[in-house]
């Protein structure tokens, strides 16, 4: 009998064998994740700011952003598919045609009662690990946004946004951008 034990850990492989069937399906350290699709309001956030960020960087010809589902490959044993990301014109070189290869510049996750643990535990985790530059964790029931920033190789909070203190989302990775809470979540 052999001394190591086989390892059962997942792999993009494995993954790309999943279902197309309408959940969400992630491979995070070999284990794999599976979330139902989410919820009307979790979408209509998405979509607003997805179009807002659409709009912004495609005018300022900033780089590009991509919306769920699509795989982010970390690595072979870490996929994910965020809810939004950004990445700039100078990284362009990590989006392929199937995927990304690699850590976006910026990564929006929206809450939803399935996924709250896994967004802002697991997932913030594993994009540090990675180097992504900013998190944003959007909580659509509270109708807030939080921004980590790396600093170092560890993430810091760098802001709260709140629809309720009438506050506008901005960050240094989007110079000029700035946009009305009150937009994302009425």
């Amino acid at each position: 009998m052999s001394a190591h034990a086989r390892s059962t850990k997942l792999t993009y492989e494995d993954y790309l064998l999943f279902p197309d069937d309408g959940k969400r399906h992630e491979l995070i350290h070999g284990d794999h994740y599976m979330t139902p699709a989410p919820n009307t309001k979790h979408q209509r956030v998405s979509l607003r700011l997805a179009a807002a960020l659409e709009n912004w960087i495609a005018r300022q010809r900033l780089g590009t952003v991509l919306a769920a589902p699509y795989d982010v490959v970390l690595s072979d044993e870490d996929v994910v598919q965020p809810d939004l990301l950004f990445i700039s014109a100078e990284r362009s070189s990590i989006i392929t045609e199937a995927n990304v290869q690699g850590a976006p510049d910026l990564i929006v996750e929206i809450l939803s009662d399935a996924t709250r643990k896994k967004d802002e535990v697991t997932k913030r985790k594993l994009y540090e690990r990675y180097g992504v530059k900013e998190y944003w964790i959007v909580d659509p029931e509270l109708e807030t946004v939080k921004a980590l920033r790396l600093s170092g190789d560890q993430y810091a909070r760098a802001a709260e946004w709140s629809k309720e203190a009438r506050d506008l989302l901005t960050t240094p990775l989007l110079p000029g951008f700035s946009l009305p809470l009150v937009e994302i979540f009425d």
